[in-house]
């Protein structure tokens, strides 16, 4: 299927390894020109490199706090100076560190906010204001968005919100021709995703976790003109696992 990506440009925040660099490199694959962004150098670096392996002349990288109040219209005007355009955000930010909800502290509470939540607001509010008919915004979440996990309590508190964050959002830009759509990863073969036993891949009904190239081909999907008559919806690669509708 050509999905449509040719030419398109496009910002994946957190894009230099995990989830979002496997979506970085499916935008690429399809024909997209993408920044990637970090907030450290030696990543950006790395990826640019590696991602320039495919097209070298459709990517770039900058590196930037998405917690900082002025990243998000940064990254949007870098996109536009290298690009000339922005026609897609895929927002992928490292999750909180494991701990409870009540044994997490203000501070934990406050940086995560910033980063997970508000970053993720503000780089869609700036996103939009520089986008034309047809571009798509993804929100990378987690399973946790429906379904609560043992042991990340601030995920368990942020990342419902914000699910309900971008389906307002999908409201609010729809009469613009701009899409909006979450995705909710389950356990997948990334440093982040550590290692999983055999009893517990047992749990996922496809009987294993993912490779992030699986990841990345939904999100290349889900943000491009073949998925037109998608927004608003939080779609879940998980192998099955999520047991909520």
């Amino acid at each position: 299927m050509d999905l449509g990506l040719a030419g398109k440009a496009f910002v994946v925040t957190g894009g230099t390894e995990g989830l979002g660099l496997a979506s970085a490199r499916e935008l690429l694959r399809e024909g997209a020109k993408v920044t990637v962004t970090s907030r450290s150098q030696d990543k950006v670096d790395d990826a640019v490199s590696e991602l320039g392996t495919h097209r070298p002349n459709a990517v770039h990288g900058m590196v930037a706090d998405n917690g900082h109040p002025a990243t998000a219209g940064l990254f949007v005007d870098s996109a536009l100076a290298h690009w000339g355009k922005l026609d897609g955000l895929v927002v992928s930010v490292g999750g909180p560190p494991p701990g409870t909800a009540l044994g997490s502290s203000d501070a934990d509470w406050q940086n995560y906010f910033d980063s997970v939540f508000l970053g993720a607001v503000r780089l869609v509010r700036s996103a939009a204001a520089a986008m034309t008919e047809g571009s798509a915004i993804v929100l990378v979440l987690s399973s946790s968005a429906k379904s609560p996990i043992t042991g990340l309590g601030i995920s368990n508190g942020l990342r419902p919100g914000l699910a309900m964050a971008a389906k307002d959002m999908a409201d609010e830009l729809g009469p613009r021709g701009i899409r909006v759509v979450s995705v909710l990863p389950g356990r997948f073969d990334t440093a982040r995703g550590g290692e999983v036993s055999g009893e517990a891949a047992a749990q996922i009904p496809l009987g294993r976790i993912g490779d992030p190239e699986e990841f990345g081909r939904t999100v290349a999907f889900l943000a491009s003109p073949a998925a037109s008559y998608i927004t608003g919806s939080a779609v879940a690669v998980d192998g099955g696992a999520l047991r909520a509708l």
